[in-house]
């Protein structure tokens, strides 16, 4: 080999080795894609949410989309708008067919769904039973047996009928209404999880006032921490967490709360929760104050967390048993917190307690 040859061979055996240290040092060195996070106000509570990608879209790209997303929520959901859906179907005395989307008919049938499990105890058309005892006004009014019979006799979801086929839905009393803010938290965390997942986000927590879904890990490799609330706020009512926890499970898990926080009314020395029972129509008497539920599906999770602070903590454990339910239950007993886990909880690899 002549000397030429020699020394191009070497130099080209120096620039390959130099690119390579090159692209070991930019590799080593390069820092993880950043976490995105937007936050607002919504429906009457605040959301977070923290997002990120390799192949990131501009965080204006997702507010825009979050923001359109949240409108059309509202005008399919919001009992406070008079032109929602769900107003003038509330409003309206007919009792005959009218048209309703996918999503309106799913929300139906889950309502119905873990109405017929619980015993009773969800029931998104009770709304007029909170007027009666007169929560809504804190003008607290006991009512008499006959009063209760005469409303219940006119609520129910059962009483809701729907066509899946037709994507039409009914009722068969004029004067039913339907709220599912009870499930509401939970239908918007699935729709702006959908939302980043239809921009190529697979790890994000959205949190929507005191529900969150939780899919993938931190940017760092890390694992997403989550808590639930305590439901005794502290001095300032600022809130506490109460139990924090690492989530293991990177598929998507929904963690939906449900609280007391202390609401109710003292009327001659006889203390009446907010909390009511559809199946008797009267306000609960057991002493469950908060309760947590893991899944997959916010819109189940929330509605089986509204309904376990109905069942209490000895009816919820039995049912979440039968259901295989991931609940969380803390109890007051003796001016004192005491958690408890359902049998399904404990057998969870979603969750690592701290």
């Amino acid at each position: 080999m002549s000397t030429s040859i020699k020394s191009s061979f070497k130099a080209t055996k120096v620039a390959v080795f130099s690119a390579l240290l090159m692209t070991i040092f930019l590799v080593g060195c390069s820092e993880p894609p950043k976490l995105e996070s937007v936050e607002g106000y919504a429906q009457g509570t605040t959301y977070q949410i923290s997002f990120w990608s390799e192949d990131a879209v501009p965080v204006t790209e997702i507010q825009t989309a979050f923001n359109d997303t949240l409108t059309q929520i509202d005008k399919e959901l919001s009992t406070y708008r008079p032109d929602s859906f769900i107003s003038e179907f509330n409003r309206s005395l007919s009792v005959a067919w009218q048209p309703t989307s996918q999503d309106f008919v799913d929300l139906v049938k889950i309502a119905q769904d873990i109405h017929a499990k619980s015993e009773g105890c969800y029931d998104p058309t009770i709304g007029p039973l909170f007027d009666l005892w007169g929560f809504k006004t804190d003008k607290l009014h006991v009512p008499t047996p006959e009063e209760l019979t005469a409303l219940k006799s006119e609520l129910g979801i059962d009483k809701i009928e729907i066509d899946e086929e037709n994507l039409r839905v009914r009722k068969t009393r004029p004067f039913l209404q339907l709220d599912f803010s009870s499930m509401g938290e939970g239908y918007t965390i699935g729709k702006l999880s959908d939302v980043l997942e239809t921009k190529g986000y697979d790890n994000y927590m959205v949190q929507f006032g005191g529900d969150m879904k939780i899919k993938g890990h931190k940017p760092n490799g890390d694992k997403w921490r989550v808590a639930i609330q305590s439901p005794i706020p502290s001095a300032d009512g600022a809130p506490k967490v109460y139990q924090a926890m690492t989530v293991v499970d990177e598929n998507g898990v929904t963690l939906d709360t449900s609280g007391t926080y202390n609401r109710h009314f003292d009327d001659n020395g006889v203390e009446y929760s907010h909390i009511i029972n559809p199946s008797t129509g009267k306000p609960i008497t057991h002493d469950l104050v908060s309760a947590s539920v893991l899944g997959t599906d916010p819109r189940i999770s929330d509605a089986w967390a509204t309904t376990m602070l109905c069942l209490g903590p000895l009816e919820g454990a039995k049912i979440a048993k039968n259901e295989n339910l991931e609940v969380f239950f803390i109890e007051r007993k003796n001016d004192k917190l005491v958690n408890a886990s359902s049998a399904a909880l404990l057998k969870t690899n979603r969750m690592k307690f701290d």
